[in-house]
């Protein structure tokens, strides 16, 4: 599934593709940054840069308006699962992160694993109701970390591209 989203936009300016990847829920910047070192071939630091932006600006998004949405598809027959889903997978992400809040949530989104980025972080904040401020800023701070971490790995060919 990633690699059909990721050829969907290859058509789009380089930069700009690894803004979206970065954007798209599972994929984040796991798996924009080494598209953008082993596919696209940008300067480590442009890339983990546009790798980072692009990760973080559904975050405020999802911030504001998540609680709302969730509400709305919990009324809805047909999302109600979907909600019912991605509720228990923010209780869980938050109950990992409860004790520390903000830090918890920054070292939460900074693991470079599947469902630990920006999507399940202010998914978690929402949750554990953590103020927009706060919240932001512990994700974003994340992201940063992620992506040196990714970046790193990258450099060190300890993950490529199939």
């Amino acid at each position: 599934m990633a690699q059909s989203i990721i050829n969907s936009v290859s058509f789009l300016p380089s930069w700009f593709q690894l803004i979206f990847i970065s954007m798209v829920p599972i994929i984040e910047l796991r798996g924009a940054i080494p598209w953008g070192i082993f596919v696209l071939h940008y300067p480590i630091v442009l890339n983990y840069i546009l790798c980072v932006l692009g990760s973080i600006i559904p975050a405020p998004f999802i911030l504001l308006f998540i609680q709302s949405i969730l509400r709305w598809m919990r009324a809805n027959k047909y999302t109600r699962k979907f909600a019912l889903w991605l509720d228990k997978k923010a209780d869980k992400g938050s109950k990992k992160i409860q004790e520390y809040k903000f830090w918890g949530l920054m070292i939460f989104v900074a693991i470079p694993l599947p469902g630990t980025g920006v999507w399940t972080g202010c998914l978690a904040a929402s949750v554990m109701e953590m103020s927009f401020k706060k919240a932001f800023i512990s994700v974003t701070l994340g992201s940063m970390i992620a992506g040196i971490i990714v970046t790193v790995l990258c450099s060190l060919g300890l993950i490529a591209v199939s």
